[in-house]
């Protein structure tokens, strides 16, 4: 006995919503274990290998490579239970629904204990599967008694309530699936009828929860509009709403929990071209916006926002429209602290970067000034100081800019500091970075002298306060001991959030980070 389950893309966490599928590491036909990667996807964070939670063979996968999903959206239906051989090439399996005691795994239903998948994406896996909600009961199931059957309305059959399309195979609430979470499973039936609409001037309406409310049609709530989030995945049916004229709040689809499909905005489009009263807004449209200038005329190759590149773009402009910052900076003779480097790595050992030296002069200087390791909270009216310094460093992939994390780099040394800085920057270089390390920064050190150039006012990196700049350590005349002479010199910037200091605050972290550069026998005093 087989049974079909949907994997869905799931919550890959820090607030994360779409991911473009990058790689395909299965195919149609493949067994599969439970928790084995099926997909390599790109988030705005990272890429990411996601595994399954069911085991079982492969019967259909969902979006091609390139394509981008939403979280929630199918990725592949897994037949569970049976072998490659009795899965049909439709996708369904090749005998019945099991009975309601069947167990939706790959193993063998005798262990007694429920058990999580093991992985540990948001949204499924770890732990035993959490209490059922209320599910859409299908046509004929029996009613409790005083409580209205979904497939019904007071107007008894014919009054335009959707269900009666539902496919042989469902069964009553007693075929319901047990011990599965309720947003990674769906059952593989016959397609579900486009809602149907009762008559002219009556809008579709939806399947009814066993845990809600029954509204009647003819009432005075009758074409009432929908409260919430319009329940649409796919862009294209937007876009067909939109182009028909058709109001989505005015909708209920025919798709699991009450998603509106494509065939549920056509089939009211038919029906608005027969009659126009059916399901449009009572309002008038509104006007279609007046195009650019450059939109109507331009000409060139346009780029999605997306990925890696859109995270930025939103966060630099969240962080432009809510910070006010104001930059400092000044020039520093670097040649002590070039010197000591060379002398630090003579003695033996991993070897010490330069980024490492500077992140150690900043969590020294965040010690002095920890006004500039901190958040503000506007809702509060609150300037949050944070306690641990989670020190972000930029870096340039081909994937685009992005910020790794070293989780508490008060507590590292140099060499702690140069091995995680390492191992950070190959991670980003190969796109393996998780969420975990791209997230969770406390300030950012900025080290734009790696493109040769000398200074910079950097936007900083919300919701952090400060950024600490570093430009190209270039020989330079300069005045040393009294005489000029041939220094290896670097100009030092801090861009600022003015809510959390004022400008001596910042002008003396930056000048403290200056003095350790200039001599680095300083920081022996904080050591």
């Amino acid at each position: 006995m087989a049974q079909v389950l949907e994997f869905k893309l799931p919550d890959l966490g820090e607030g994360l919503t779409e991911a473009e599928i990058v790689r395909w590491l299965v195919q149609v036909g493949d067994v599969v274990a439970v928790d084995q990667p099926v997909v390599e996807v790109e988030t705005a964070k990272a890429m990411v290998e996601v595994p399954c939670p069911y085991g079982g063979v492969v019967t259909a996968r969902y979006g091609e490579e390139g394509t981008e999903l939403p979280v929630g959206s199918p990725l592949l239906t897994v037949a569970v239970g049976a072998p490659a051989s009795e899965v049909s090439a439709s996708g369904a399996p090749a005998s019945g629904v099991p009975a309601s005691g069947a167990r939706a795994s790959g193993t063998p239903a005798s262990g007694g204990e429920d058990e999580g998948s093991g992985n540990v994406l948001v949204g499924y896996g770890t732990q035993a599967p959490p209490a059922r909600r209320g599910r859409l009961r299908p046509p004929g199931a029996g009613a409790a008694p005083g409580r209205r059957s979904p497939g019904s309305s007071d107007g008894g059959p014919g009054s335009g309530r959707h269900g009666s399309a539902a496919g042989a195979g469902t069964g009553s609430a007693g075929n319901r699936r047990a011990g599965l979470p309720d947003a990674d499973l769906a059952v593989a039936a016959a397609p579900t009828a486009p809602t149907a609409l009762a008559g002219p001037g009556t809008a579709p309406r939806r399947p009814v929860r066993d845990d809600e409310p029954v509204v009647d049609g003819t009432g005075a709530d009758a074409g009432r509009r929908v409260d919430g989030p319009v329940p649409v995945i796919s862009p294209l049916v937007r876009r067909l709403a939109r182009e028909n004229g058709l109001d989505l709040r005015e909708l209920v689809g025919s798709g699991p929990d009450g998603l509106i499909t494509r065939a549920d905005v056509e089939h009211a489009a038919r029906a608005v071209a027969s009659d126009p009263t059916a399901v449009r807004p009572p309002q008038a449209a509104a006007p279609a916006p007046a195009q650019s200038p450059t939109a109507t005329h331009a000409r060139g190759t346009r780029i999605p926002l997306k990925g890696v590149r859109g995270a930025v773009a939103d966060k630099l402009s969240r962080s432009r429209r809510e910070i006010p910052d104001a930059t400092c900076w000044v020039d520093a003779d670097a040649t002590e602290l070039m010197h000591a480097r060379v002398r630090m790595n003579e003695a033996g050992g991993p070897k010490i970067s330069l980024l490492a030296l500077l992140a150690r002069i900043c969590t020294a200087a965040l010690a002095r000034f920890p006004e500039l390791n901190s958040t503000v909270d506007m809702d509060a009216r609150e300037v949050v100081r944070l306690d641990a310094v989670h020190l972000g460093f930029a870096a340039q992939t081909e994937r685009g800019l992005v910020v790794p994390v070293v989780k508490d780099a008060h507590t590292r040394d140099a060499e702690s500091l140069s091995a995680e800085f390492a191992r950070l920057t190959e991670a980003a270089r190969t796109g393996t970075l998780t969420p975990a390390e791209l997230t969770g920064g406390t300030f950012t050190l900025n080290n734009y002298g790696v493109f040769g150039v000398d200074g910079s006012t950097p936007i900083i990196n919300h919701p952090e306060a400060a950024m600490l700049g570093v430009g190209r350590i270039v020989p330079k005349p300069w005045v040393h001991e009294g005489e000029l002479a041939v220094r290896q010199v670097v100009q030092l910037s801090l861009t600022f959030d003015h809510r959390v200091c004022d400008g001596g605050t910042a002008g003396g972290f930056l000048r403290y980070v200056a003095d350790c550069v200039e001599q680095p026998a300083v920081l022996l005093r904080t050591l």
